[in-house]
């Protein structure tokens, strides 16, 4: 909970300088890619945390990074910041903040529907555009596959579920049966 809480406090200052200097979409892409990366090698975290290592050695990973990612200046010394400060292990969660500060600035929710096997590009839009009038927002989903659903979809946006899966039924009609009894 508190490194939630430390990951929107920094989400919350980048953002309203990005907003300030317009740059918020150019910060956005700089903190995925950065989440991204340190996410599909923890080395990389480790590195930049351990407390074996000195922090200058910690600082050239992270100017390493800042490099490759093509970093401005602000963003650069950001996470300069963010590793002096012995936060590294955050920078995900960070991105993860940040992203959710862009997208409701942007009036956009991200949701997921979830299908027993792969669903037509028709279907997902018909869902997506349900889901935007329900919300009121621009809804963006990513689909999963789960096959112990038996079938129908499950979509998730936010707060709201919407579960049409066979599973689900059975299990209310199991619990109907049980009641009656």
């Amino acid at each position: 909970m508190r490194q939630t809480i430390l990951a929107k406090r920094y989400a919350k200052a980048l953002f309203a300088v990005g907003q300030e200097e317009g740059k918020s979409e150019s910060y956005r892409e700089t903190l995925n890619e950065l989440g991204n990366f340190l996410e599909k090698h923890p080395e990389a975290v480790d590195a930049m945390t351990n407390l074996l290592y000195p922090m200058d050695v910690k600082e050239k990973v992270m100017a390493k990074l800042i490099s490759a990612l093509q970093a401005d200046g602000f963003m650069a010394n950001f996470l300069s910041l963010v590793v002096q400060k012995k936060r590294a292990d955050i920078l995900p969660e960070i991105a993860t903040e940040f992203q959710a500060l862009v997208d409701a600035d942007r009036n956009v929710s991200r949701g997921t529907l979830i299908a027993a096997t792969k669903i037509s590009g028709d279907l997902q839009a018909k869902v997506q555009t349900t889901l935007e009038n329900i919300t009121g927002k621009k809804v963006i989903l990513t689909t999963e596959i789960d096959p112990s659903i038996i079938g129908g979809i499950v979509a998730k946006v936010g707060d709201l579920v919407m579960d049409g899966s066979i599973k689900t039924q059975l299990a209310g009609l199991n619990e109907s049966i049980k009641g009656s009894e």
